[in-house]
């Protein structure tokens, strides 16, 4: 029998001695610079202004681009590896650099053309320039094409655009942003074009940063667009072709949004395993009790699981071609993976906390602030809702 492998020569089921290295390797990384600023950054809300500039100088920027352009020249599967480590200790910023990493930078390198290649692409790599997505918008959210109100008005060599966007995170600190709008309302989905827009554009501005209930840290806001006048050479791909860049970034970010949700369990289990071998409870430690074992016991498999999808859909984008994505059973997977490990993190981190017991519901303690990440990781990048309807929709095709 012909064994599956995976990108970079590993079983589909297991990581390879290179991969594996590149997890520790970043988890090394991750223990060291992330987890000390982890709890600021959630009491206050904080953004730490020179981490960026930490992970670009450490190399876990760039991993899909070319060497060329100032990248590592690696491959998606490794990046959701790193993605994966990260979230283990600092899950707000793992989801930060995500938002740069795969949303901003591996975007524009699929998409745009070399003179934008050379001109944004090694700032973005270095970390000197923090990048962010911009498309959901107050009135679109699930149907983000469908809905979307900002529209972009060429005029000469310049295009103005007028609209809002919501939700977007590093939007209160990007330099850079791949922004949609639509050059043709009338035309619906396939009206709209994508752009690059740099914070100092006259009429960009942002109008508000959210505090959130988790992910607090990473920094997401409101962005306003009031007559922002574009240059035409920042318009990414044709005009009114932006429809593919969206579906296909849909399915890669659904694809590096769930080695998030492995992370984030692979260290709530830690927790409770740590915690069920020191509580002691009736003279002894409660891992001994059989109902906590068994919690234990769930929480693994669930956590294996996970990694086991993970890893599978991982390794099928791999190589999705560019403008590829958005339709066949790749659409599917990724949205099967990212529902899938956003709600069996939900039920890990619903049982790491009762491990915990009371401890697990105070705002301080690490288990508590892994659980108020769920909620997040269950809505973004399409709902459980929309992602069942993707997966129907390519079943019954």
């Amino acid at each position: 029998m012909t064994q599956n492998t995976a990108a970079g020569g590993g079983s589909a089921f297991t990581l390879n001695t290179d991969q594996q290295a590149m997890l520790d390797e970043a988890d090394r990384f991750a223990r060291n610079e992330f987890y000390p600023l982890a709890s600021r950054m959630d009491e206050e809300e904080w953004w730490p202004e020179e981490i960026f500039a930490a992970i670009g100088e450490a190399g876990y920027f760039g991993l899909t681009v070319p060497e060329e352009y100032g990248g590592q020249g690696l491959d998606l599967f490794t990046s959701g590896l790193v993605g994966q480590a990260f979230a283990r200790w600092n899950y707000a910023l793992a989801l930060s650099w995500i938002a740069h990493e795969n949303l901003c930078l591996n975007n524009i390198y699929r998409n745009a053309n070399e003179e934008q290649r050379a001109r944004y692409l090694p700032g973005l790599c270095q970390g000197r320039t923090t990048g962010a997505l911009g498309l959901t918008e107050p009135g679109a959210g699930s149907d983000a094409l469908g809905s979307m109100r900002t529209t972009a008005r060429r005029e000469g060599d310049v295009y103005v655009l007028n609209g809002r966007k919501l939700y977007i995170t590093n939007g209160p600190v990007a330099d850079v942003l791949l922004v949609y709008a639509k050059t043709a309302p009338e035309q619906g989905a396939h009206g709209i074009s994508a752009f690059i827009v740099e914070k100092d554009f006259a009429g960009f501005s942002v109008a508000q940063k959210l505090v959130k209930m988790g992910f607090r840290g990473s920094q997401t806001g409101e962005l306003v667009f009031d007559d922002c006048e574009v240059p035409v050479e920042n318009r990414v791909g044709a005009e009114n072709a932006g429809v593919s860049i969206v579906m296909s970034g849909l399915d890669l970010e659904r694809a590096v949004i769930s080695p998030l949700c492995v992370g984030m369990a692979e260290r709530a289990l830690e927790l409770s395993i740590e915690y069920a071998k020191t509580r002691e409870q009736f003279g002894k430690p409660i891992a001994s009790f059989q109902m906590v074992q068994a919690k234990l016991a769930d929480m693994y498999v669930w956590v294996e699981a996970m990694k086991a999808l993970n890893f599978k859909v991982l390794a099928e984008v791999n190589d999705l071609e560019v403008g590829g994505g958005g339709r066949g059973l790749v659409h599917a997977n990724t949205a099967a993976s990212v529902m899938y490990c956003a709600n069996m993190l939900n039920r890990v981190l619903d049982e790491a906390v009762q491990v915990h017991g009371g401890i697990g519901y105070t705002w301080e303690s690490e288990i508590n602030r892994l659980f108020r990440g769920t909620k997040l990781l269950e809505i973004g990048a399409g709902t459980p809702e929309v992602r069942k309807l993707i997966i129907a929709q390519e079943l019954l095709k």
